[in-house]
């Protein structure tokens, strides 16, 4: 379901890789490099009840909304959660009602992304910032290029620093 990364080729090391650990290879990582590109997305129309079926079977954080190889936005579990928080002033709906509402009326539409072409360590920066486990890929055409997550910004480091060690 996911595509191996294209591999470097690490040359040899100079000085200042010894001594920074080789995180020097680490800066000339892009995004493009470590991403999945194979993405499963949904659509608008996907209901509460198919989002957490597919949050359950895939284990993943978020799902981007993808209609017409446009990304709409990004549905989380934590948009999933929101839809059953309430307030003194509202009524409580059925569960039931509540699972056949449609992502379009629970996702993100502004959605923080990065480009192909982002080095990794602006994505490192974005991530811990924002607190988010992964970012959305996309073209200059808000088409969706990849998914890259901790694992792979972390799997980018091990392998930047592997001959350090």
């Amino acid at each position: 379901m996911t595509e191996a990364p294209q591999s470097r080729q690490s040359g040899p090391m100079t000085a200042l890789d010894e001594g920074s650990g080789g995180l020097y290879r680490f800066l000339g990582c892009t995004a493009d490099q470590y991403m999945t590109r194979a993405v499963i997305s949904v659509t608008r129309e996907v209901t509460m009840r198919e989002l957490e079926a597919l949050f359950e079977r895939y284990d993943f954080n978020s799902f981007p909304v993808v209609e017409g190889g446009k990304v709409l936005g990004i549905v989380t579990k934590f948009d999933f959660l929101k839809a059953f928080t309430f307030t003194t002033g509202q009524m409580v709906p059925h569960y039931d009602a509540l699972m056949r509402r449609s992502v379009a009326e629970v996702m993100t539409e502004a959605v923080v992304h990065v480009g192909p072409t982002t080095p990794l360590t602006r994505v490192l920066e974005l991530m811990v910032s924002l607190t988010t486990r992964s970012l959305p890929v996309l073209t200059s055409e808000r088409e969706l290029a990849g998914i890259i997550s901790r694992e792979d910004v972390m799997r980018a480091l091990r392998e930047a620093t592997q001959c350090a060690r």
